[in-house]
């Protein structure tokens, strides 16, 4: 698998050169605990390779698996994910809180 140091933008930016199908997911609301601020970025391309960053956990994978559908539907898509103090650990936040993710597939 090919390292990439640039940001989320720049490598989903030459992914779409390379003709890769490929989502962008950012973190558009928080509220409570959250491991990533509002305006971080997930690039995600078809083959299920991704640059940066919108949480982490549980979570980071469910919103991977959502950017392969937005990819093949090319209909964008809300997420969120809210979790009780009891189960944040499990899926990634760090004392519970609510993530939005907004999930769109990139031309």
């Amino acid at each position: 698998m090919q390292a990439f140091t640039d940001s989320p933008i720049d490598t989903l930016r030459q992914w779409r050169a390379e003709g890769r199908p490929a989502a962008l997911a950012t973190v558009v609301s928080t509220w409570g605990s959250s491991p990533r601020p509002e305006g971080s970025h997930l690039a995600i391309d078809a083959g299920g390779q991704f640059v940066g960053s919108v949480s982490g956990g549980c979570i980071e994978g469910a919103v991977i698996e959502a950017a392969q559908e937005v990819m093949r539907s090319g209909a964008p898509r809300l997420l969120e994910f809210g979790v009780s103090d009891e189960q944040a650990w499990q899926v990634g936040l760090a004392c519970g809180g609510r993530v939005r993710v907004f999930v769109e597939p990139v031309e």
